[in-house]
């Protein structure tokens, strides 16, 4: 509960400072969600310091988890931002990354793919461990990065699914065989799961979005804490359910299923503004800057030009 409550302090205290002194301005920052008002990406940033610090200070954690979660974080953090301010969003998923790739395009998204990649090989080897696991752990952390900014398409979705991810995780990693306690796992998602939760209010009333830096960084905060938590079919089993949602991802479309599926649709819209255009009274908006986006993560942006900002999303802008 310290940790949680240090990550929570630290995000809040990140976010608001920022807010109030927007590294190269608001412009920069700002980015339109999928009802076609101005957010701020700062939440993103936010969220990967917050989380970092409190792992790095979070008693009871040995020095190699406390590095494999920083550098895994961190770095998914750094890449991931990198696209958000950078990125077209003209390509999307492996599919387009790697198309691209292949015609000798290099876009910000596969950057920020082997970015990742080498960020959760780094964790891994930091974590420690035989070869075999050192390999399970990298694909844990880069995919567990890569799965939850998937799910950064609405209003708190991505914090949600972390929330209950991360619980999850923190109740599968408690016990070992024999009943003996191994409170590694809770101690290891208490700094991501309190800098999400502290970010929430503002996700869900639409004032700012996690974007690729703080998606991803949760992501792979997670996919580290269960890596160095879980056991070997434990972990080969959550890789295989990544690896098979993520190439699901490039077929499917979550929101579509999401709202299919009435008990699903009920957990995603839980806290967010009804449907509709316009902002809810005594809700300010981030401030808007000169170049619009459709939609509300990075991984299903497209570009809007800042000559047209009253422009409406952008067809498909919801799809992952």
């Amino acid at each position: 509960m310290a940790a949680a409550g240090l990550a929570a302090g630290a995000a809040r205290a990140a976010y608001t400072a920022r807010s109030q002194r927007p590294p190269g301005g608001a412009a920069v920052w700002t980015r339109t969600n999928h009802r076609g008002e101005p957010v701020t990406l700062l939440a993103g940033p936010a969220v990967a310091a917050g989380a970092a610090l409190a792992c790095a200070l979070t008693p009871g954690l040995p020095p190699r988890v406390r590095a494999a979660l920083v550098a895994g974080g961190l770095g998914a953090a750094a890449f991931g931002g990198y696209d958000d301010l950078a990125g077209s969003g003209d390509r999307r998923g492996f599919r387009g990354h790697l198309g691209a790739l292949a015609h000798g395009e290099v876009t910000t998204g596969a950057v920020k793919l082997g970015g990742i990649g080498v960020s959760g090989l780094v964790a891994a080897a930091l974590a420690g461990g035989p070869a075999a696991d050192v390999i399970i752990n990298a694909g844990l952390t880069a995919g567990s990065a890569n799965l939850l900014n998937l799910f950064d398409l609405r209003p708190g979705r991505a914090i949600k699914v972390a929330v209950a991810g991360g619980s999850l995780l923190a109740l599968a990693g408690a016990r070992r065989a024999g009943g003996r306690q191994r409170p590694g796992a809770a101690r290891a998602v208490a700094g991501p799961l309190g800098s999400a939760l502290a970010m929430l209010p503002a996700d869900l009333g639409e004032r700012a979005m996690l974007g690729d830096a703080g998606a991803n960084a949760l992501g792979a905060m997670l996919g580290t804490a269960a890596a160095v938590s879980l056991g070997r079919p434990a972990r080969a089993a959550l890789l295989a359910g990544i690896t098979g949602l993520t190439a699901a991802s490039e077929v499917v479309s979550f929101t579509a299923v999401i709202e299919r599926t009435p008990a699903l649709r009920w957990l995603d819209m839980l806290g967010r503004r009804p449907a509709g255009p316009g902002r809810t009274a005594g809700e300010p908006p981030a401030p808007p800057g000169p170049g619009r986006v459709a939609g509300h993560s990075r991984a299903a942006l497209t570009l809007v030009p800042p000559e047209s900002p009253g422009s409406a999303p952008a067809a498909g802008a919801a799809s992952p």
